[in-house]
């Protein structure tokens, strides 16, 4: 049976890499994790630490479950996959343009250089709310309880959400919309589902 990883262990696999189980930590922390079973040393130089199936199990079990952001406001941007979605007609289309105009507006007033191409403060606490704003208000179609769409997530890592959308064709253009919106964005395969998504952060400059 595998011993649990020390809490420097620990920490050093909830540092991973959340695509490639890249691993960083010291030469002494590394060895006891490829002890445990958790890690592997590529046999290639340079010769880099990965998580091992057992080691992704482990460091997904302490990341927190992905779940829709709630918002306490008013208006809140469809994230994909809520219980309770709100109408999709016409009201619903001059709401979510009414709010990314205000958003775009809070971005000219917050960013130094007044710009409105590159995500604001508020943005970078709100992840998960910007991101699906920009989806939902360029057209984007969010995932319903049983339907397909875009679905946005938070991540472990920091300012960084990741997109699922099972059509390729959509992902790529939920792909283009975040970039037009400020957004770096890039594609990944998870590794154990062979499933792909975007991982996106707000441009700083």
């Amino acid at each position: 049976m595998t011993r649990p990883p020390t809490a420097a262990q620990r920490r050093v696999i909830d540092a991973a890499d959340p695509v490639t189980g890249r691993l960083r930590g010291t030469d002494a922390q590394l060895a006891g994790l490829v002890k445990r079973g958790l890690a592997f040393r590529h046999p290639r130089p340079p010769h880099d630490h990965f998580l091992t199936p057992a080691g992704h199990r482990i460091r997904e079990a302490e990341a927190p479950a992905p779940e829709p952001v709630a918002n306490t406001g008013v208006f809140a941007a469809r994230v994909g996959g809520e219980e309770a979605a709100p109408d999709a007609g016409p009201s619903r289309v001059r709401e979510v343009h009414s709010a990314w105009q205000g958003l775009l507006e809070l971005r000219r007033m917050t960013n130094p250089d007044g710009v409105t191409d590159r995500p604001c403060g508020w943005e970078r606490t709100h992840l998960v709310q910007a991101a699906a704003l920009a989806l939902e208000a360029a057209g984007h179609r969010p995932a319903g309880q049983d339907s397909a769409g875009y679905r946005v997530r938070a991540t472990p890592q920091p300012e960084a959400v990741a997109v699922y959308e099972p059509d390729a064709g959509a992902l790529r253009a939920c792909a283009a919309t975040l970039e037009r919106a400020g957004w770096q964005v890039g594609e990944h395969t998870e590794p154990r589902t062979w499933r792909r998504y975007l991982l996106a952060s707000p441009r700083r400059a």
